[in-house]
């Protein structure tokens, strides 16, 4: 019996290369797929927007982090949020392989 409410193997592969895509490019993938892809399955841009949401938060973390370089603290700060980008990246693009939603730890929740 086939799940209709699995995603499809093109709405994984799409949601995995945004995740992953956020490492390299920031925000920027996610916004891209959300704006192309927002009529298609819910699972997709549920996932695009849970990318979107982690890598704004990024952003934000990132810019207090070079602020707060003048404190020095900024400087241990820049490594942490560059490894939570690259590991929470990595989580989410293989569960989204592997079709399970992946809800961020530490996103703020700003696009819905």
């Amino acid at each position: 019996m086939i799940d209709s409410t699995a995603p499809s193997a093109n709405d994984r592969v799409a949601a995995m290369l945004t995740h992953l895509g956020g490492i390299f490019f920031g925000f920027i993938p996610s916004l891209v797929v959300l704006l192309v892809a927002k009529d298609s399955t819910p699972w997709l841009v549920a996932q695009v927007k849970e990318a979107l949401n982690f890598q704004l938060t990024m952003l934000i973390a990132l810019i207090v982090s070079f602020v707060l370089i003048f404190v020095v603290v900024g400087v241990f700060l820049i490594w942490a949020v560059g490894i939570a980008i690259v590991v929470f990246s990595i989580i989410a693009a293989v569960k989204a392989n592997q079709g399970e939603a992946y809800s961020y730890p530490l996103a703020i929740r700003m696009v819905k």
